[in-house]
């Protein structure tokens, strides 16, 4: 199946090692969203917005993957599955239940995501656009 990734598991490292099956297959926006960072977690969620995007990355996950990213993702209480589709293709994400105001991530967690902005060669000025807020 398809995953798409916006916050700490565009890590490739971290991926690979919380989902041994996956593979990157390419960087890719997600239209008509935008990226926000809330909870006690301070973790990255996204929002629906008008001509905006998300740049995250598109990966290949096994059903062991998705189970072992549900666990993670702490599914369904702090995330819910988002489908939409790419290319005629189904691609999932997760998007938070409760939508908490804004609140800054740690700089620990904002590295690992740093990290993987380079790992899929995105664009890290997005990165700061959203957490300027």
């Amino acid at each position: 199946m398809l995953y798409f990734a916006y916050g700490s598991n565009l890590h490739h490292f971290q991926m690979k090692r919380r989902c041994k099956d996956s593979f990157f297959i390419k960087k890719i926006n997600l239209k008509n969203f935008r990226l926000t960072f809330r909870s006690k977690y301070r973790a990255a969620d996204i929002e629906p917005k008008k001509n905006s995007f998300v740049p995250g990355g598109l990966f290949e996950i096994s059903k062991s993957d998705e189970k072992k990213l549900d666990v993670y993702e702490d599914y369904p209480t702090l995330y819910k599955k988002y489908y939409f589709f790419y290319y005629g293709k189904k691609v999932m994400t997760y998007t938070m239940s409760n939508k908490t105001p804004f609140r800054f991530p740690t700089e620990r967690y904002l590295n690992v995501i740093k990290r993987g902005y380079k790992d899929c060669k995105l664009d890290i000025n997005y990165l700061n656009k959203a957490l300027i807020h």
